[in-house]
């Protein structure tokens, strides 16, 4: 491998970046939910919310050239997914946003992190070396204490915070279940699950007898779709594809914390040392997320698939005549390859340890 060609010193950087950036678009959504989903039926609330997610996915779709598309063998997965995470997870926090106060919700959707750490160590074989595994203690341990803080309230509906319980779980699955299309086109995905999910709930809104919501909670809720749950998604997924389903997962863990900041700018007065010790703890997970840096002499395996990919990643040495500029999508081969650097769990680093 040459020198310039040599991947970054903190190859994790891009991946938390982008996990982060999912995590804020997302985190902000929790709280507008509640507000514009008051009096809106839950299947009702999911279907608008996952119509805009797919206006989304639509207008986000790449050429062909530039991104991998779905294929016909990912439809059961996208199928799972949908079921999954665009019908039992916002289904399940809709109910529970009616029972429970925003800040209650978003600070519970902090568990999602570890349902989805746990299911990618179990599925995939993530590596989770000492940092990753102190990340996630710093990140469950502040979650811990922003759901005690909220627990202390009389006042929050524990079903409500049971039902949102179930979102993470469902959420949890639907982000592992993703991590093998992480290398599809982020919109093509965004598209199809969140089509799928719209179309299922609009039907059980209807034969269950919803009441129409208002149009300008309808707006509300789609407008809050196109940004929370279709831009999100569109960057969780490219988190995934740069560092792997358990970190995209864990920074993503960031997200309750800004739901509640922002719920208590809402008027959603419940900030306590407690809340501002836990977000301390999950700032320093993050962090440690970040700075991480595994590194050793590997193995890469021949394989041939298609993805986005460039030529300076010391990853992708085929010939092209003329050489594209950036990154760009075709079938192509990767001859076997011995070299030590620091690496994720990305696509092209999923061996064992």
């Amino acid at each position: 491998m040459s020198t310039n060609q040599l991947p970054p010193r903190w190859p994790a950087v891009r991946g938390g970046l982008l996990a982060l950036t999912a995590a804020v678009l997302f985190g902000i959504s929790t709280p507008l939910v509640q507000r514009f989903g008051f009096g809106v039926g839950p299947f009702a609330t999911a279907t608008l919310l996952y119509a805009g997610a797919a206006v989304a996915g639509a207008l986000l779709r790449q050429p062909v050239e530039r991104e991998a598309g779905v294929v016909p063998g990912d439809f059961p997965r996208l199928l799972a997914m949908a079921a999954a995470g665009a019908v039992i997870g916002p289904v399940a926090l809709a109910w529970g946003l009616q029972r429970t106060s925003g800040t209650s919700a978003s600070l519970m959707l902090t568990l999602e992190a570890l349902f989805t750490a746990v299911l990618a160590w179990w599925l995939y074989r993530e590596t989770m070396d000492r940092r990753v595994w102190a990340a996630m203690l710093l990140l469950l341990c502040g979650g811990i204490l922003l759901v005690i803080d909220q627990g202390r309230d009389a006042g929050a509906g524990m079903w409500g915070l049971l039902a949102v319980l179930v979102a993470t779980a469902a959420w949890g699955l639907d982000n592992t279940l993703s991590r093998t299309l992480a290398a599809r086109d982020p919109g093509q995905v965004v598209l199809a699950k969140a089509g799928l999910g719209a179309i299922a709930t609009s039907l059980v809104a209807v034969s269950v007898g919803e009441h129409l919501p208002t149009p300008g909670a309808a707006f509300g809720l789609f407008a809050v779709g196109v940004t929370g749950y279709g831009l999100s998604l569109r960057f969780f997924l490219l988190a995934q594809r740069a560092f792997g389903a358990a970190r995209t997962g864990s920074v993503f863990a960031f997200a309750p914390f800004i739901g509640a900041a922002l719920a208590v700018s809402m008027g959603d007065h419940s900030t306590s040392w407690l809340m501002v010790a836990g977000s301390v703890l999950m700032l320093t997970g993050v962090s440690l997320h970040l700075a991480e840096s595994h590194g050793h002499r590997h193995e890469h395996e021949a394989t041939e698939h298609e993805h986005a990919h460039r030529h300076d990643d010391g990853h992708h040495e085929h010939a092209h005549d003329p050489m594209p500029a950036g990154a760009h999508s075709h079938r192509h081969r990767h001859e076997p390859l011995w070299h030590a650097h620091p690496h994720v769990p990305d696509v092209h680093h999923a061996h064992r340890h």
